[in-house]
Parts: C-alpha cells; sequence; structure tokens
C-alpha cells in the first residue's frame, strides 16, 4: 500500500505590508512518490535584507522543482544537500551588494521514513497522541537581546550547515511547520490547544495563524500541517515489496515459451544466478537473469535481484545494456539487452595486451561510465577485464551489476568482501565500508592488467589478506610507456585511499592534460631500472678486475 497522506497550509501577512514567507505542498505522480518522496517546506524571508520575499519563494519553487529530477539512487539527505548548497551560493551572490536571507524547513516523507532539512528558525513538530514534540533546532545566537538574530541562514554566508533529521513514521501522526511568526506568540501548550480542537487541517492551520495576530505577533504567520493516514510500503520501489508473491521461473529449455519469451539456451550458470538468451516477438535477443532453484527462499537475494535491475534502469545510456522497460511478469527475474561483442578479457587472450593509443580510449570511456555511476550514487564493486564488455560497434559497456551497492538502500555484511580478489581494494580487506574509491582502484587494477599482463601487487588468491606496499610500476613490464601513464596508474593504485583520485572525473582530467603535454624526456636508466644499472656495473668491474689480473699474471 502507498503511503497516504491528509495536509494543509496557511499563511498571513498580519500587520505588514508584505508577507515574506512562503509554503509548498508537492503531492508528485505516484512513481514519484514511491521513490522520493511528498516534500512540504516553509521558508521565512528576512526582511532586513535586500528582499526576503524572493529569497523565500525562489528557494522553495527551485527545492520544488528540482528535487524531483535528482537521480533516484541519492537518499533524501543527500538529494536536499545537494540542492541547498547550490541554493545557498546564488542567494549569497545575486542579492546586488547585499545577500538574499531565508529560514527553511524542508520535510520529505516516503513510505515509512520521513527526512527534515532545516536551516533558520521556523518550527518543526511532531503531533502525535496528544503531545506536542518540537524536532528542530533554532539557529539564533543564545545572549541576551539576541534570540532572533539568525546566525545560521540561506544566503548568509557563502557556506552553509543544514541540520538533517530521519526517522520512523507513526501512523495518525501529524507534523507541523510553523514560522516565527506563530511560535514566538504562541506558547507550545496554546499550539497544542489548536491542534486538540481542531481537527481539520485547513482549520487547524487558519486559527493558528489567526490565533498568533491576535496575540499581538507583529510578523508573518505561516503554517503547514501534515498528517500521516496510512504508512507506506518499506520497499525502495513497488517491485521490491513484491519479492515473496513472485515464485523462481521452471527450469527453461530450448525452444519453449515462457511468459511470451522463446528460450534459446542457458547461457550461464552459478551459486548466485542463472542467465538464459531468449528471444521477443521480432526475435531480436534478450538475457533473463534470475536465481538458481536452491535460493528459492532467499528474500534478501530476491531483492538484490530486483535492486539490480532498479540501478541499471537509473543509469541507462551508452556505457550500459539497456533493460527490457516491459512489466508484465509473473515469476522473479529481468531482461537487459545481449550486446555483441566481447568482454576484455577476451579480447586479450585472443588479440594479446594494449597498445597504449586503444588504453587510452578505454581508460576515458571507462572513466565516464565511472563517473556517471558515482554521480548517481552507485558503486559497481566488481570492475574487472570480464565485466568490460568492447561491443561490435567498438563501444564500451560495464555489465555485471550483481554486487552493485547503493548507500542508504543496499545492505553490506560487515567484514563482506564481493568482487574478485586481485581488484579488492586494499582498505576493503580491513572492513571499510564501500566507497568510490574502491571502485577507483578496481579500474586502476583493471588497466593496469590491460596494459601489462600482470597485477600491481602481485596475484592474490581467495581468502588470503594480502599486505600491500608501494605498486610495481606500469613501466617494469612495458618500457615503452609514456612515463605519465604509469605515474597516474601508481596514483590510482595507491594502498592509501586518500592518495587516490577523488573521483573519476580527476582521474580522466589527469589523463587528458598529461596526454596533451609534449613528450617529456625518459627519465635516467638508473632512476627506472636502478638495480639492473647496479647489476651491469658490478658485473662490468668486475669483468674488468679479472682481465687486470690475467695481464699482470701473463706479463
Amino acid at each position: 500500500m502507498a503511503l497516504q497522506l491528509s495536509y494543509a497550509d496557511s499563511s498571513g501577512r498580519g500587520p505588514r505590508t508584505e508577507n515574506q514567507d512562503a509554503t509548498r505542498l508537492v503531492a508528485p505522480a505516484p512513481y514519484l512518490a514511491g521513490s522520493k518522496g511528498y516534500l512540504f517546506a516553509l521558508a521565512d524571508g528576512v526582511s532586513q535584507c535586500a528582499d526576503g520575499g524572493l529569497a523565500a519563494r525562489s528557494t522553495l519553487q527551485a527545492l520544488a522543482h528540482d528535487y524531483y529530477s535528482t537521480p533516484q539512487t541519492w537518499t533524501v539527505a543527500q538529494a536536499l544537500d545537494r540542492l541547498l548548497l547550490a541554493q545557498n551560493r546564488w542567494l549569497h551572490s545575486n542579492g546586488s551588494g547585499q545577500p538574499l536571507l531565508t529560514t527553511l524547513s524542508a520535510l520529505v516523507l516516503r513510505g515509512r521514513h520521513f527526512t527534515l532539512a532545516h536551516v533558520g528558525d521556523c518550527r518543526v513538530y511532531r503531533w502525535c497522541a496528544g503531545q506536542l514534540q518540537r524536532i528542530s533546532q533554532d539557529h539564533v545566537w543564545a545572549q541576551p537581546g539576541m534570540q532572533h538574530v539568525l546566525k545560521r541562514a540561506l544566503g548568509l554566508e557563502q557556506h552553509v550547515v543544514v541540520d538533517y533529521l530521519d526517522g520512523e513514521l507513526r501512523e495518525g501522526e501529524c507534523f507541523l511547520l510553523v514560522s516565527d511568526g506563530i511560535w514566538a506568540t504562541l506558547s507550545e501548550v496554546s499550539i497544542s490547544g489548536v491542534l486538540r480542537d481542531e481537527p481539520d487541517l485547513q482549520g487547524a492551520t487558519q486559527a493558528l495563524v489567526r490565533a498568533a495576530h491576535l496575540a499581538g505577533s507583529q510578523d508573518n504567520a505561516s503554517a503547514v500541517l501534515v498528517r500521516v493516514d496510512a504508512l507506506g510500503e518499506p520497499g525502495v520501489c513497488d517491485d521490491l515489496g513484491r519479492v515473496e508473491q513472485w515464485p523462481l521461473p521452471p527450469p527453461l529449455k530450448a525452444g519453449q515459451v515462457f511468459e511470451g519469451w522463446q528460450v534459446d539456451s542457458l547461457l550461464a550458470q552459478s551459486r548466485q544466478s542463472l542467465v538464459y538468451r531468449v528471444r521477443d516477438a521480432q526475435q531480436q535477443p534478450w538475457l533473463l537473469k534470475t536465481l538458481p532453484p536452491r535460493r528459492e527462499q532467499d528474500n534478501a537475494a530476491g531483492q538484490a535481484l530486483l535492486l539490480e535491475e532498479w540501478f541499471l534502469r537509473r543509469v541507462a545510456g551508452r556505457y550500459f545494456p539497456p533493460v527490457h522497460p516491459g512489466t508484465q511478469r509473473q515469476h522473479l527475474y529481468y531482461l537487459m539487452r545481449e550486446l555483441p561483442g566481447q568482454t576484455l578479457a577476451e579480447h586479450v587472450k585472443q588479440h594479446g595486451l594494449l597498445g597504449l593509443n586503444p588504453w587510452l580510449e578505454l581508460a576515458t570511456r571507462l572513466l565516464r561510465a565511472l563517473g556517471i555511476l558515482h554521480r548517481r550514487n552507485i558503486l559497481h564493486r566488481d570492475i574487472k577485464p570480464e565485466n568490460l564488455l568492447l561491443g561490435a560497434d567498438g563501444e564500451l559497456h560495464l555489465l555485471d551489476f550483481g554486487l552493485a551497492y547503493c548507500p542508504g538502500l543496499s545492505s553490506a555484511a560487515h567484514g563482506e568482501l564481493p568482487g574478485t580478489p586481485g581488484y579488492i581494494a586494499p582498505e576493503a580487506y580491513k572492513g571499510e565500508p564501500p566507497s568510490v574509491a574502491q571502485d577507483l582502484y578496481s579500474a586502476g587494477v583493471t588497466l593496469y592488467t590491460l596494459l601489462t599482463g600482470h597485477y600491481p601487487y602481485g596475484e592474490i588468491e581467495a581468502f588470503q589478506r594480502p599486505r600491500f606496499g608501494v605498486p610495481v610500476s606500469a613501466g617494469r613490464y612495458r618500457p615503452d610507456l609514456p612515463e605519465w601513464v604509469a605515474q597516474t596508474l601508481e596514483k590510482a593504485l595507491a594502498s592509501d585511499p586518500a592518495q587516490r583520485y577523488e573521483t573519476a572525473e580527476q582521474w580522466l582530467l589527469a589523463l587528458q592534460q598529461a596526454e596533451d603535454q609534449p613528450p617529456a624526456r625518459p627519465r635516467p636508466l638508473l632512476e627506472r631500472e636502478p638495480v639492473k644499472v647496479w647489476r651491469t656495473l658490478a658485473l662490468a668491474s668486475l669483468l674488468f678486475n679479472l682481465a687486470l689480473l690475467m695481464t699482470l699474471l701473463h706479463g
């Protein structure tokens, strides 16, 4: 069942000539309500600034429009924070010499949870079973006479710190957002009395505004009231809540028709999944991915399979396999397009290691693909040549999202080590949670092996707990490589994640800038191969001394 809410708002300018408060209630389309939630916000423009009303209205408009355009894999707090930081910069720099200032409280309700973003001196309360609980903090100075002077507001400084609060919803409770024109005049006892005496939400918000002005408030007064009528499903999307209702497909055989799909063959089988090649009515090939029979009762595995599909739908583009748009299925599986081509592991096996120019083109495409993933808050966690497909059209595709992870959506067991041992980052062996740095490390190992045929720290076996020091320079195996190529790889493969590139874009920029530089003078042989140089010198010295000794003996 979807989350069901009732809501209302009221605002009055009181004795002032202009109302600089603003409210926003956003009930999006059902598919967005399930993934992004309902948005309720109240902003109180600061009258002492250039145009407080403009600051409040523009902030709520930007929030209402842009929040639902953020990637659905972002957490609510992450999406709100990105937008509010951008809005803060705009307010701070567009006040014609005086910043535009506003306070803000924004509440998002989704499924069974709420997220509150708050900065300034509006207040947010929870009202449940006759009890009023304040859940926001006033950002004002505590000194006498300065209780209404803001120390935090949007537009006040170049950088703003927003408070965030997450919690579980309770059926029947209400959330109340009020400006200081109400709470500075009405006590919490008075506010509770209005909520208790007026069951109609619209009537309650109007009563609060009216009571504040009758009690002498000289400020604009605004209130937003939201009631939770029924809790929503706890899953990320509707499909994730239906795992238990869907049985696994029966064993499929070549030639049979399953839910309208013609089965060609069983393409891959493992302990984690089954992959069949099937064809649609137009004889176009698709891959049907499901779970093996032994995982029939494994709800976590079913959730992971559908989450994998969900991720792929949200990164649709040239670097990822398309997912079939149809949703009329009666079993637990999903379909993605079968792309012609071969994996880079197969390519290297047939054609040998990559040359510099093909490698640079590949590195560029891989980093762009990772940039897309990471901007959508998705970590792949299994980057390796076997999961990179070089398409028949020459395009690179990133495959196998079975281990993909999204903070806030996915779960990771403590100490879990997903992926292939040689490509797992050093900090993951220490139990660190998944991160962008670990994905970039795996990409570094992949690019290193495609150039050299070796692992930077040597091959690592399963269940081994390796030690990491300094990676072997790629130039040791490929003396023909430009020094900058080896240096960029060494940075990407640093054992300390703080020493690596912070983002895929930073690494891509480093490659592009280095490639544009004129060829550097090769490092002296003594720097590149010190051991070989000293061994050669020692051998030459020994031979010279032997020759000298022989000359003296026969002289």
